[in-house]
């Protein structure tokens, strides 16, 4: 089988809990180009707060759900299409195990068979990357300096470690029979910021940041290996992508620790006495004395350990001491002997709809913002620039054109703002909607007058995404007159379906007193690599038009978006920068700034019409109403200059 992987979906099971929530923030981040599915139920050791990063990504979902409803996993795995699986989910706690083992068989190993009985199903699934544990080796023997290899008998010891073998028994079996291209692995122990505190390492922090004692099972000779949660997102990051189908890897460490050198160590760092602040208590049922890999296969694939010990503690309880209520109340998970209820949920369903909005555990502010859009570029980057702003968001979940839907989201999140940015644009250009009016129909019409109807009857403002792309030169508007549109005149540019659409949503939507509709044009941003960006496109082009136009730079008129909505603007405005471009201008500077070799085409209209379905739309908007609100507002070309093209300068 091949080594080399390259999904395009990945779904992450259990993606709220510590170890999948660090893989699933490095596969958004480093990744964008996959498509990421989160699942996770939210049970007690699982928190969305975790995955707060990735809820502002275009290339994020996150689906609250159970692995062990097979119609639902069925349904996701065909839906989303699904290429990849990364089964994370499980119950961990070995303490937990042994009073409720029963939920451990059900969630590990019924869990699992329904994820594989899925994929069997579907037949999509290029790679199944299964999580399994150290701990399905048994108990490692102290005197050996030879770890197990993946080939080891697997002798568990305890009712946890046996649902992880008998999980793996099933995906081998799956492997065998039906050719599922499975991989396991199994691993050390992991650390690290976002972990429950049911486990030693921020058990021991939580207890040392509140001066209270450290409780050591039996005499604390017990060792384990300890690996930094980083250095695990990175070792799955590989597996995932360089893993042989049908192979086992462990991913470990052979640095070892007892129990009491953790607690010394932890000691140290918060400069404690350590025998006055350890508390010898008794050991759990069958407590293994050690667990001992051999790491090598991995290190074979290009992986190492790169986080020191130290350095890796330190972090963690840095972590700790500046998030002491991420986790809530959790005096019941500091026990020495915890038994926690897996049955209540982390979150219940209102507290899982609130965390959509924030994105720095803000739960309550003047602004909430609701955006629809969110897989869209405006929606996307309205998601960003609301998180560094700091304001509470959430991305509307239902169909624009479901009135049900809408009423659904905005009476569960109760918004102050509702921003639209969703809409069909073309795929990959406006000559789509001419084969597709219903489709442009439904959601450039229907959808965005149910949304402003249904935010008036809610009492709340919206803030509408238009397009410019109604109007063209005529002769009171001529070209280089520089006399353009105003937002009270009509539209005259009839050219485009999608751009008849747009111009009666906004004729209509004068109507509602709660509509602020921006006009578009031209999108541009510093994004170069961004396909739907104007200075993109143009510059892939075989030949290019030249015609000075009124256009848009997101980066600098998207933040103002947000001061409008917070200034509850209304009525139509042209939301373009002040003045007009040409094409030839625009590849000029790309020329200067970033490709002295680059080199363009030009022809006119006639022949472009004969390579494109629907006429474009060129024109100049009169900008002065937005320039008027927002004097700092700059011309278009200075705007590319220093927003688009000097970031995105070549060095010499």
């Amino acid at each position: 089988m091949s080594s080399e992987s390259a999904p395009k979906t990945i779904l992450i099971t259990g993606a709220a809990g510590f170890i999948a929530s660090h893989v699933t923030k490095r596969l958004v981040s480093n990744y964008p180009n996959y498509k990421i599915v989160a699942l996770d139920k939210l049970n007690y050791c699982s928190s969305l707060k975790n995955l707060q990063p990735c809820f502002t990504s275009s290339n994020f979902k996150f689906v609250k759900a159970d692995i062990a409803s097979s119609d639902l996993i069925n349904y996701l795995l065909d839906a989303e299409e699904i290429d990849t699986i990364m089964h994370f989910a499980a119950e961990t706690h070995v303490d937990n195990s042994f009073g409720n083992s029963f939920e451990f068989t059900t969630n590990n190993i019924y869990g699992t068979h329904v994820l594989l009985e899925a994929c069997k199903v579907t037949r999509r699934i290029n790679r199944f990357i299964h999580v399994s544990t150290d701990e399905v080796y048994g108990e490692s023997d102290l005197e050996t300096d030879i770890g197990n290899p993946e080939a080891s008998q697997l002798l568990p010891t305890n009712p946890y470690s046996a649902t992880k073998a008998g999980a793996e028994m099933l995906v081998m079996a799956y492997h065998r029979s039906y050719g599922l291209p499975i991989i396991t692995t199994r691993g050390n122990n992991v650390y690290g910021p976002n972990q429950f505190p049911e486990k030693l390492i921020p058990k021991f922090v939580l207890l040392a940041m509140r001066g209270d004692p450290l409780p050591i099972h039996g005499n604390g000779s017990n060792v384990r290996s300890y690996l930094f949660c980083g250095d695990v997102a990175e070792a799955f990051d590989v597996i995932l992508h360089k893993g042989v189908i049908g192979h086992v890897y462990n991913i470990g460490t052979k640095k070892e620790r007892s129990v009491v050198d953790v607690a010394r160590d932890i000691c140290n760092l918060f400069g404690f006495d350590i025998e006055k602040a350890l508390h010898f208590v008794n050991d759990r049922p069958f407590n293994d004395k050690r667990y001992f890999l051999d790491d090598q296969k991995l290190k074979k694939l290009g992986w190492e350990e790169r986080t020191p010990w130290e350095a890796g503690l330190r972090m963690t309880i840095a972590w700790y001491r500046e998030n002491p209520d991420w986790w809530g109340n959790v005096g019941h998970a500091l026990h020495p002997h915890p038994r926690i209820s897996m049955s209540v949920p982390s979150h219940t369903e209102e507290e899982f709809l609130m965390m959509q909005y924030t994105t720095s555990g803000i739960s309550k502010s003047e602004l909430k913002f609701m955006i629809y859009g969110r897989t869209g570029w405006i929606g996307g980057l309205l998601g960003k620039i609301c998180m560094e702003k700091g304001i509470p968001y959430a991305y509307g979940r239902g169909k624009l054109e479901d009135r049900k839907m809408l009423l659904n989201d905005i009476r569960s999140l109760r918004p102050t703002h509702v921003i639209n940015a969703a809409g069909v644009t073309g795929r990959p250009n406006v000559d789509w909607c001419e084969t597709h009016k219903l489709e442009t129909i439904r959601t450039n019409v229907v959808g965005t007058l149910n949304l402003a109807d249904v935010c008036h009857q809610e009492g709340i403002y919206l803030m509408n995404f238009a397009t410019g792309c109604i109007f063209q030169y005529d002769k009171d508007h001529a070209q280089g007159s520089g006399r353009g549109f105003k937002e009270e005149d009509e539209p005259n540019f009839t050219g485009s379906f999608y751009s008849k659409t747009k111009a009666m949503v906004e004729e209509m939507l004068r109507e509602y007193d709660n509509v602020c509709s921006l006009r578009l044009r031209m999108p541009i941003s510093s994004d170069l690599s961004n396909m739907r960006n104007f200075i993109t496109k143009i510059t892939r082009y075989s030949k290019v038009v030249n015609i000075p136009n009124s256009m848009s730079v997101l980066d600098e008129l998207l933040p103002i978006s947000i001061e409008m909505a917070k200034r509850k603007c209304k009525g139509v405005w042209n939301f373009t920068n002040p003045g007009i471009v040409s094409h030839n201008e625009i590849l000029e500077l790309y020329k200067e700034y970033i490709d002295p070799k680059f080199k363009w085409v030009n022809f006119n209209l006639e022949e472009q019409a004969k390579v494109i379905i629907a006429p474009r739309s060129n024109n100049e908007l009169d900008a002065s109403k937005l320039k008027k609100e927002f004097p700092e507002l700059l011309s278009i070309k200075d705007s590319i200059i220093k927003h688009v093209f000097e970031p995105n300068k070549r060095v010499k």
